[in-house]
């Protein structure tokens, strides 16, 4: 039995078959990447660049300590890339803001050197975390330059991950004092490399002549955002691919591939030439089994748009959102097949050890972890997020409207309804299509491959009945408080406009057979003599499937009710669940125990037919549906005989209307 509402168009009124609503991944959503990127502004970055807090336990929120500031200026290349494709998917201010801050951590990281090379962090030496932090990083040799101390011996791979935030805030960012910013970073940058043998840390044995597709990469760049810019690289260097094809090799280092992918964004697109696709094919060929939601969206900005690529790096995303964020050990061995030491296949997303950035680790990886007290900071979501909102892979979130007056009773209309009740909201663009729970305990989100939709009362998660693009139904909760509430659908991340109701103690209702609270009700022989196959209704003729006769003096019938108050025993009003169950829309056995009079309403309605008295045996909640009633009564000697006699049920004042109706004999 599905209720719909009273008002309902009649194309929703049409919906026959029962749509089951699957379990899906939660949808990646802009809600989720705002979240993160205000954690990552108020606890990640304590000196101006991405650091990974340590908590006093596992489950404590009390921060002891700072970890991760060996590769600071990596994940602050990251971020700076991820909240400048964000600014270029929504011009956001706040957007704006956070890369404009990213790019002061930068400038910072080359300020507190003297020499223009790139610390790997700073730190204010008079922090209460300077101690532990230098110990963590004292073989990477600690510096002073008061009122900071800088981690030195900066490799790389910190400078690819600087490079690859450079370019892109240059490129999506059309805000002059961000493109001076970081065309004034990738200048000083690149002069100090090339003046200590193309090393960030004047070491030959980090030279990037070893990793020519990486120098190469730099040296676009830095041409790219400025043009004045003289520095060309040396002479000789080799072939751009000779990185990677070391790289293929093996699987081992897997963060190699990331710092490979960084790379060849910028390389490709910068110099798009026969060379560079090869040494990017290579890559690819490699890694693209990898189920690895980042390197996709390179790939995706570099070759275009692939099918099923893009549906793959979706549902990548939208897994994240289900690992812990903090480095809880993992343990697989024994859980998923191995081929020796590591999985056959890809570890699931949701099911892989934890690290600073999810994509640089090896998704073959068994085991892993920590003790579950270092938060990581989420720039693994938010980058291939924005990422692929910008390049089309998610869509845009669309806004929900509910109508002002849109919140009634599904019964009856009403726009005051109880604690408990079933109502219904109309409006625009809920959902792409028609979803009904099937099952209790009822939805608290419905779920497609391209929605995620949940309504809000005060603010309370509410479990719904069903939901198409103009309706949606839902029990309201049981303790929502009596007068002004307020209600919001959200779509994938994006909330509707707030719109307030009425709630009060009764409303009372009467189910109808047409659906819209008039005419014949779904008044059902309670006497076991007239029950056959399909449901008995008290009415003259068969109308549609709904077959049966006119009741008569002394026959007990039962109405499917609402609006009628709380049970008596108010442990027995729980949202969105019944105590029969409901499975595929098929009521189950009571569970053993059951007893229909534990779920008595607290008020007993009055019930007239005709105007006439009627004795109301029981008045109890549905036993499997949530949120209906049903009220047994006995039909009363005396009552006007007829095919459209009214039956009229009172509580609390209330009483609904003369135009419901049984049949009489």
């Amino acid at each position: 039995m599905v209720f719909m509402p009273r008002r309902a168009a009649p194309g929703v009124m049409a919906v026959l078959a029962v749509v089951s609503v699957p379990c899906l991944p939660v949808l990646a959503t802009e809600a989720d990447a705002l979240v993160v990127s205000a954690n990552i502004r108020v606890l990640h970055m304590p000196f101006g660049t991405i650091l990974n807090p340590i908590y006093a336990s596992p489950t404590s929120d009390q921060i002891i300590g700072y970890t991760r500031c060996g590769d600071s200026a990596l994940w602050t290349g990251a971020y700076l890339a991820a909240e400048s494709f964000r600014y270029g998917v929504t011009q956001s201010p706040d957007a704006l803001d956070n890369v404009k801050t990213a790019l002061a951590g930068l400038k910072s990281l080359l300020d507190v050197t003297g020499d223009n090379r790139l610390a790997r962090c700073i730190v204010a030496a008079d922090s209460p975390w300077a101690a532990g932090i230098q110990s963590e990083e004292a073989s990477n040799t600690i510096h002073s330059n008061p009122p900071w101390i800088w981690v030195d011996n900066t490799s790389r791979d910190q400078v690819v991950g600087v490079f690859f935030g450079l370019g892109a805030a240059y490129d999506l960012v059309n805000d002059s004092g961000v493109r001076s910013a970081a065309s004034d970073a990738a200048t000083r940058l690149i002069g100090f490399i090339a003046q200590h043998q193309w090393s960030p840390n004047d070491d030959l044995s980090s030279t990037f002549l070893l990793r020519p597709e990486q120098l190469q990469m730099l040296l676009q760049v830095a041409r790219h955002i400025n043009p004045s810019n003289t520095i060309s690289g040396p002479f000789l260097v080799p072939p751009v691919n000779v990185g990677v094809l070391f790289d293929v090799q093996s699987i081992s280092s897997y963060f190699k591939f990331n710092l490979d992918y960084m790379t060849f964004f910028h390389l490709v697109q910068l110099q798009d030439n026969d060379d560079n696709r090869g040494a990017y094919a290579t890559l690819r060929n490699y890694t693209a089994s990898h189920q690895n939601a980042f390197f996709n969206l390179i790939d995706r900005a570099l070759n275009g748009t692939a099918a099923a690529r893009d549906q793959e790096t979706r549902g990548l995303i939208e897994q994240w959102l289900q690992r812990p964020r903090r480095d809880f050990s993992v343990d697989l061995t024994g859980q998923v097949p191995a081929c020796g030491s590591e999985a056959c296949q890809p570890v699931p997303v949701p099911l892989r050890p934890p690290g600073d950035f999810l994509w640089q680790d090896d998704p073959f990886q068994l085991s892993g972890g920590g003790s579950g007290r270092v938060e990581t900071s989420g720039v693994d979501y938010i980058l291939p997020y924005w990422m692929a909102r910008y390049y089309g892979v998610i869509s845009a979130g669309v806004a929900p409207t509910i109508d002002t007056n849109g919140v009634h009773s599904v019964a009856n209309g009403s726009t005051t309804n109880p604690p408990g009740s079933l109502i219904y909201a109309t409006g625009t663009n809920f959902t792409s299509q028609t979803l009904v729970a099937n099952s209790t305990p009822l939805a608290l989100q419905m779920q497609t491959s391209t929605d995620d939709v949940s309504v809000t009362v005060n603010g309370v998660t509410v479990p719904m009945y069903y939901i198409t693009p103009t309706a949606v139904s839902l029990q309201l909760p049981w303790g929502t408080a009596t007068g002004t509430a307020t209600m919001v659908v959200t779509r994938n991340g994006v909330p509707s406009n707030p719109v307030t109701f009425q709630v009060g103690q009764f409303s009372s209702g009467i189910y109808t057979t047409n659906g819209v609270g008039t005419g014949m009700a779904w008044a059902i022989f309670a006497s076991t003599s007239k029950v056959n196959s399909k449901a008995q209704v008290a009415q003259s003729n068969n109308v549609s499937t709904y077959v049966g006769g006119a009741a008569t003096a002394g026959d007990i019938l039962y109405i499917y009710a609402a609006g009628l108050g709380p049970p008596k025993d108010s442990t027995k009003a729980v949202d969105g669940q019944a105590p029969c169950p409901l499975t595929n829309n098929v009521p189950g056995p009571c569970p053993a125990g059951y007893n229909a009079s534990n779920y008595a309403t607290l008020n007993t309605p009055v019930v007239t037919i005709g105007g006439v008295p009627a004795k109301v045996n029981a008045s109890i909640l549905d036993p499997t549906y949530p949120g209906l009633y049903l009220v047994f009564f006995t039909v009363p000697a005396g009552s006007p005989k007829g095919s459209t006699v009214p039956v009229q049920i009172e509580v609390g004042g209330v009483i609904t209307p003369t135009n419901v109706t049984i049949a009489i004999q």
